[in-house]
């Protein structure tokens, strides 16, 4: 345009500005800004607004926020936009108290303006004022983006519960939902284990018409997924129309971690069958199937195919993935040759799933190997100084035990807290290890001890070497009985009816006694008990689990 000497004018400028800003070519930008003020167009509001925003996304705000401060127009309630702008830009360069000050002082506000500032807030992970100026926001200014930046911003900052309280809020105030609004509050059912919840938001979208197309069938298959029923998953699958990758790989990944590994591999070959070409995170999937149902050689098999037939680069969690497969198997020296040859650097979870595999097989000697490389790798991390304790405890060197932990001490290194979650009559109740907060922490503890002694009674004994502490066996049963999981479960059999299915969700591992309880539990009192762990699903059921001990 240049070339041939056509002159730029208003209209110009601004697309230039954003193909600039999406390049994010800062010295183009510039070059731009002092072309357009030769031009004379410095003054137009639509140009100003565009360059301002050009500024924020090349990362230069205090630019923004001089071509801001220079524009006379700012004043007039038609430069809202020149507000919101900038308003995001500080947000994004995480000048939050900028942000509040822009948003104080404008003329006039738009939803937008709420909207920009809210999710601002929610992205930083600032709960608190971010539902500080959400109440504040005027009713009538309140629209499907407002709710939906709610519910997503809190189920991402892991805050389930309120983020399901806001979407049963925002139906009660009449707000019809989109289909990004659904797929916010399915995915914190899903983080939480929220099947009843889940299931009447199935029915909400059911009776108010929405397809199942691929964003909320995709949405909806996770959810039944992740919360056990991994029939309905199945059954909604079918219904999903125009299938993706996405949603093959969220059902596959659900026969997976639900035991079903047999199912996977199926569903993968007809994945492959109906002409959908794979990815590297469908790989991982199948890969976890392999792993935990002990298919070495299928699951090398793939690993291979992955590289030759599809030209997949594996990535880290892929020789993880590996490392986890040959380990569970038993494999240990395979599992540490084949990470000597992996061509890029182990990172601390390739190292981790070596280290499990070692605790599991007790192999003290390659365990402190293993520790060794993952206390290099993450100094602070407390995995590293947990692990090593555990495999210390689990074969009784007490002594090494104590002198891990009074490193951790001294570093200020602490364990994460184990808690569950259990949902009951719609409400979601959380629990952690050792909890006496419940309102029914009494009758919890005293269901936990009767479920306790009839599980005894028909052979379950407390595994004590999972607690981790040179104490007297008595004082080790005490402490197993605190964990969290325990805790949700004794809850759940003393507030649901005979015969009702229990759901627990926990953070971390589920631990080798409180396995065993479940399966005695599953027997004794009839019910299907159903664990999500941060590795898999448990399904216990008449004394039996479905990972058939191979965990």
């Amino acid at each position: 345009m240049l070339r041939l000497h056509a002159r730029p004018d208003r209209l110009t400028f601004p697309f230039v500005l954003r193909s600039v800003a999406a390049l994010g070519e800062v010295g183009m930008g510039r070059v731009l800004h002092g072309m357009l003020v030769k031009v004379g167009v410095e003054m137009d509001l639509f140009v100003r607004v565009s360059l301002v925003d050009m500024y924020v996304k090349v990362g230069l705000l205090g630019c923004a926020l001089q071509v801001f401060d220079q524009s006379p127009e700012r004043v007039r309630s038609e430069s809202v936009l020149l507000w919101n702008v900038l308003i995001n830009g500080c947000c994004r360069g995480g000048e939050l108290g900028r942000a509040v000050e822009t948003f104080e002082a404008m003329p006039v506000r738009t939803s937008g303006s709420w909207n920009i500032l809210i999710h601002g807030f929610l992205r930083a992970g600032d709960l608190v004022r971010a539902r500080r100026f959400f109440d504040r926001m005027p009713q009538e200014m309140k629209n499907v983006v407002t709710w939906t930046t709610m519910i997503s911003g809190f189920s991402q900052n892991e805050d389930h519960e309120q983020a399901l309280g806001l979407f049963r809020r925002m139906l009660e105030e009449g707000v019809r939902p989109n289909d990004h609004t659904i797929v916010s509050a399915l995915s914190a059912c899903a983080s939480i284990g929220a099947l009843r919840t889940g299931v009447w938001i199935h029915e909400y979208i059911s009776k108010k018409g929405f397809r199942l197309k691929r964003i909320v069938g995709t949405a909806l298959v996770d959810m039944y997924a992740k919360c056990g029923k991994i029939d309905s998953a199945s059954q909604v699958f079918g219904e999903v129309r125009e299938k993706n990758l996405l949603t093959w790989t969220v059902m596959i990944s659900g026969w997976a971690t639900n035991g079903c590994s047999d199912l996977a591999l199926q569903w993968f070959e007809d994945m492959i069958n109906a002409g959908v070409k794979p990815d590297d995170v469908v790989f991982l999937a199948i890969l976890t199937a392999c792993s935990h149902s002990g298919m070495v050689k299928e699951g090398l098999r793939l690993f291979n195919s992955m590289r030759f037939d599809y030209d997949i680069e594996p990535n880290v969690k892929h020789y993880a993935s590996m490392v986890d497969l040959f380990g569970r198997a038993g494999q240990l020296e395979e599992a540490l040759n084949f990470i000597e040859k992996i061509p890029i650097k182990p990172d601390f979870v390739v190292w981790g799933a070596l280290f499990c595999a070692c605790r599991a097989h007790k192999n003290i000697e390659m365990a402190e190997l293993a520790s060794k490389k993952l206390l290099q790798l993450e100094p602070t991390h407390p995995g590293s100084y947990i692990f090593l304790s555990n495999i210390y405890a689990g074969v009784g060197r007490w002594e090494d035990v104590e002198r891990v932990r009074r490193t951790m001490k001294s570093k200020n290194i602490e364990k994460p807290p184990g808690w569950s979650y259990i949902e009951v009559d719609d409400q979601v109740h959380r629990f952690l290890a050792g909890d006496k907060t419940h309102q029914h922490s009494q009758e919890i503890f005293a269901k936990l001890e009767e479920v306790t002694v009839k599980a005894s009674a028909e052979g379950y004994n407390p595994d004590t070497k999972w607690v981790l502490h040179n104490i007297e066996e008595e004082e080790k049963e005490d402490a197993l009985g605190s964990h969290s999981e325990k805790l949700a479960l004794a809850f759940g059999i003393m507030s649901t009816p005979n015969g009702t299915t229990i759901r627990i969700v926990k953070n971390l591992r589920v631990c080798g006694d409180c396995h065993s309880l479940m399966k005695y539990v599953s027997m004794v009192s009839g019910r299907e008990i159903i664990l999500r762990d941060i590795k898999r699903f448990h399904h216990f059921k008449d004394g039996m689990c479905t990972c058939r001990d191979y965990w």
